[in-house]
């Protein structure tokens, strides 16, 4: 394979054929993933990529405590399960259930989200770091 402008994770030749790249697949609606590792792994940086942006806006608008929390909460597991069961349409039971699915990666999404909130709150960095180090060791 020649070294062009794709990039050698995008395109693979397998049998004569195209095989997507893992990005490709998350918005390709009914994609089929052969490494069940690949589908898990789009899993876990969507939860991040939602965390980040919850925790600017819950950051920005101020919303603390219990409530805060809970929203976070309700609309990361939601987005993600509405994204496996209707958007992929996979057979969560070949992940090891819905449960293995909703919470694959949520710590770390909910230490990320924390962490962005501080920033938001405009919290000292060491304040940030130490708190990521410890929910990274919990998680």
């Amino acid at each position: 394979m020649t070294n062009g402008s794709k990039r050698k994770e995008d395109v693979h030749l397998v049998n004569g054929g195209v095989k997507q790249s893992a990005w490709g697949k998350a918005f390709n609606s009914n994609a089929v993933w052969e490494e069940k590792d690949e589908f898990l792994d789009v899993i876990y940086w969507i939860r991040q990529i939602i965390a980040i942006i919850l925790g600017v806006v819950w950051g920005v608008a101020p919303l603390k405590g219990f409530l805060g929390i809970a929203i976070f909460c309700i609309i990361n597991a939601g987005v993600l399960y509405v994204y496996f069961s209707s958007f992929q349409q996979i057979d969560e039971e070949e992940y090891g259930g819905t449960w293995e699915l909703t919470k694959e990666g949520f710590m770390t999404s909910f230490a990320l989200f924390l962490v962005r909130i501080l920033n938001a709150l405009g919290l000292s960095s060491s304040l940030q770091l130490l708190f990521l180090s410890y929910a990274t060791v919990m998680a």
